[in-house]
């Protein structure tokens, strides 16, 4: 038996489980999305996309310590760093390679790692590749701290990329012992929550708190950064391998993202209609019967239990031009299939009522 023969057997697999997965080929822009986590519609704003249109170049040619530096990296830098009130903030080609590189750089400074059962796959991967003694923690229950190894690296989501519950990062950082560190991925509350966006660890101020963000969500563009204490991102440079030999950012990306980052700051309308979308979506679910959460987040998931059910219940609602993608296993625990709905600012309040009508008439149907 061939490895293609094997290849086969495994998409075959694949298919019996409900769990195939194609890449969409057709233009977005033909159907209502709910799935882009674009949360303040900043992909698409004038000023952003003319910061690509002045671009010079199409890549960084190199990683950063080589020939890839640039000042518009430097500069995003600084900037990130200044609006979180962090020390200092080191770029990444993305969310995932930040993941990976600040948990292996920290877990040479840990005896133990602490992680949240429903955390991102980048940092379960990041937790994985160490060889640290490590511990998957129910969602949400941090054991006390009399319980845990001392010296601990704890490892959470603010906002949960798929249930869109948040944690109270201020208990977790009141819990920690003096040689633990509390890693918070604020992916999805950059931007969208704290005073100018700042997310929920905004307002906190220790050095055992670093922060992991990205610019694929609310900037509306890609990248992601870690920032913490200046002695962490030296370490960064110096160990971290997902920046020692990634190709830099493209410069364009970071200026786009330096002006995303001033809307961003002064975006209180644009949070304010997001939340006001995402209030009419919970409201229009909970006259449906679904459960809801009041959490201040975009992410609206629609639980549906079975992988088949959730699938058709996408593909009846693409039928009308909505497009919420099925989430299932091993994205999801077994058995929470789901329709994860992603709110936007640029959303119009009638595109609420759409989706809620449409779920209405795949319930009655299906």
């Amino acid at each position: 038996m061939s490895y293609l023969d094997r290849v086969a057997a495994l998409l075959d697999e694949i298919r019996e489980r409900g769990r195939y997965r194609t890449v969409r080929t057709h233009a977005r822009g033909s159907v209502l999305d709910f799935a882009s986590n674009d949360y303040l519609g900043l992909s698409r704003h004038p000023q952003v996309v003319e910061a690509f249109r002045r671009a010079t170049r199409a890549g960084s040619g190199g990683a950063r310590l080589l020939g890839g530096s640039d000042r518009e990296h430097s500069l995003l830098e600084e900037e990130l760093a200044q609006w979180l009130g962090r020390e200092r903030v080191l770029l990444f080609s993305s969310g995932y390679h930040a993941a990976l590189g600040v948990i292996a750089v920290l877990a040479r400074a840990v005896d133990a790692i602490y992680s949240d059962r429903l955390n991102h796959a980048s940092l379960i991967d990041g937790v994985r590749a160490t060889r640290v003694e490590r511990f998957v923690y129910e969602h949400g229950l941090l054991p006390p701290r009399a319980q845990r190894k001392s010296g601990a690296l704890i490892v959470t989501e603010s906002i949960f990329s798929m249930d869109g519950d948040a944690v109270d990062v201020g208990a977790l950082l009141a819990d920690l012992g003096e040689d633990d560190v509390l890693l918070v991925d604020e992916a999805h509350a950059l931007g969208v929550t704290g005073a100018r966006g700042t997310g929920l660890a905004g307002t906190l101020r220790d050095p055992r708190l670093v922060v992991m963000g990205t610019l694929s969500k609310a900037f509306g563009g890609a990248g992601g950064f870690i920032a913490g204490p200046s002695p962490l991102i030296e370490a960064l440079v110096n160990a971290a391998r997902p920046f020692i030999f990634d190709t830099a950012p493209p410069p364009a990306l970071a200026l786009a993202a330096r002006v995303a980052l001033v809307l961003v700051r002064d975006g209180d309308t644009l949070r304010a209609r997001l939340h006001a979308n995402v209030e009419r979506l919970r409201s229009g679910l909970r006259a449906l019967g679904f459960p809801t959460i009041d959490d201040r987040s975009p992410i609206v998931p629609v639980v549906l239990g079975d992988e088949a059910r959730a699938v058709e219940i996408a593909r009846s609602l693409e039928a009308k031009k909505i497009y919420a993608p099925a989430i299932r296993p091993p994205t999801v625990p077994e058995g929470t299939s789901r329709l994860r709905l992603s709110v936007r600012a640029d959303h119009q309040p009638e595109h609420m009522d759409l989706l809620v009508q449409g779920l209405a008439q795949c319930s009655v149907t299906l």
